[in-house]
């Protein structure tokens, strides 16, 4: 730690008494951070949250009386200029998102070891969002454009004029089955023509076969 820099005051809220010593381990390992405190629940995190801010704070999601989004929104109104990390075993979009949009800016699963957890603690604070990748991933797929459904390549009546040519009905036959006239078979028969690029029965039979329309 620097000559007059004040170590970083950390406060960890985690019902998992094995995780929470191998954390708080960790950070009073390192010299240049402190811990200011810690809290098994909602409530605990509630009362701390009405006294001096910390720089860091770590909440587990998986709390006995609620969910750690309860105490990342009140933290982030409570303690603005506190770090929010979250630790925890969930790594699904439900827990994911709702825990950034309530203003944790780290999100590590519990699989971090302890030496690396102090480098974490150090980015955060530094401006950076430590993630892990699995985290990250998840976040990326988030906000990959959705691909908008496939349009049929064939209107419903185009698809069914089709079938009966298929079957080798004449155009007429067509018109009387489909219970229009033959100029309109005939403009179904130019559309399919058009869309799937051929210009005879043949030609749009086998192509549509190609395109799994038959």
């Amino acid at each position: 730690m620097a000559t007059g820099s004040k170590p970083l005051k950390v406060t960890i809220v985690e019902d998992d008494a094995s995780f929470r010593g191998s954390f708080v381990a960790a950070v009073e390992a390192a010299e240049d951070m402190l811990l200011h405190a810690a809290a098994e629940n909602v409530a605990q995190a509630m009362e701390l949250l009405g006294g001096p801010p910390s720089d860091i704070l770590v909440v587990d999601l998986g709390l006995p009386d609620g969910s750690g989004i309860e105490v990342i929104r009140a933290a982030h109104s409570a303690w603005p200029d506190c770090g929010i990390m979250v630790s925890t075993t969930f790594a699904d979009d439900r827990h994911v998102i709702p825990s950034i949009e309530a203003g944790a800016a780290g999100y590590l699963l519990k699989d971090s070891s302890q030496s690396r957890m102090a480098d974490d603690i150090r980015t955060l604070h530094s401006g950076g969002s430590p993630i892990s990748p699995r985290i990250a991933r998840k976040i990326l797929l988030r906000f990959r454009p959705v691909e908008p459904p496939a349009q049929p390549l064939l209107s419903p009546r185009e698809q069914q004029a089709l079938e009966l040519i298929t079957k080798g009905f004449s155009y007429d036959e067509i018109a009387e089955l489909m219970g229009v006239t033959r100029n309109t078979v005939m403009t179904f028969v130019r559309r399919i023509y058009h869309k799937l690029e051929v210009s005879s029965k043949a030609e749009a039979i086998f192509e549509a076969r190609s395109h799994g329309l038959l």
